[in-house]
């Protein structure tokens, strides 16, 4: 298993991967993935933000992380964080425990930048994954309202948001 940075050559499978990922929440749940901003994931590619896990020469999951994320998580936000956004796992990696791995490497990346904490939000109340993500070692911290979700992608607009953490 190797975890690096995705490339532009890695865009239309990450399109791809959130098309098939908001396809399986449409199946579960009332929030899902909205169609992202392709200009937004070229950028987060550009400046080193976007990342993935290979297994046997295999794509197996993709994420995105943030140095700051204010319209989540206001005033925390000065704490120095990074932020996971998106994980999505190829269906036939599902089951390898593939957050623990990104939080494994999380960590040492926030201590590596100077970083104190890893956070992460999802859309919703969705129990089965709020289960996941500590079981994958963050802390829930509840539930929030957005004050402003306007520069947020769609699905922020829909529900509260749960929000994580844990210690680099």
């Amino acid at each position: 298993m190797q975890i690096q940075n995705s490339t532009l050559a890695d865009i239309d499978t990450i399109f791809g991967l959130y098309r098939m990922a908001a396809q399986y929440m449409k199946e579960r749940f009332w929030v899902h993935f909205p169609e992202f901003d392709r200009n937004m994931v070229i950028r987060e590619i550009e400046e080193g933000r976007q990342w993935k896990i290979m297994i046997d020469g295999e794509l197996a999951c993709i994420w995105a992380i943030t140095f700051n994320d204010p319209e989540i998580w206001e005033e925390k936000d000065a704490d120095p964080s990074i932020y996971i956004h998106r994980i999505t796992t190829v269906p036939a990696f599902r089951g390898r425990h593939l957050v623990k791995e990104i939080v494994n490497w999380a960590k040492q990346y926030a201590k590596e930048q100077g970083k104190k904490y890893v956070r992460l939000d999802t859309v919703g109340e969705n129990q089965k994954l709020i289960q996941h993500y500590q079981d994958s070692g963050f802390r829930f911290l509840g539930l929030v309202e957005l004050k402003d979700t306007s520069t947020l992608p769609d699905h922020y607009k829909l529900d509260k948001v749960s929000l994580f953490e844990l210690e680099a």
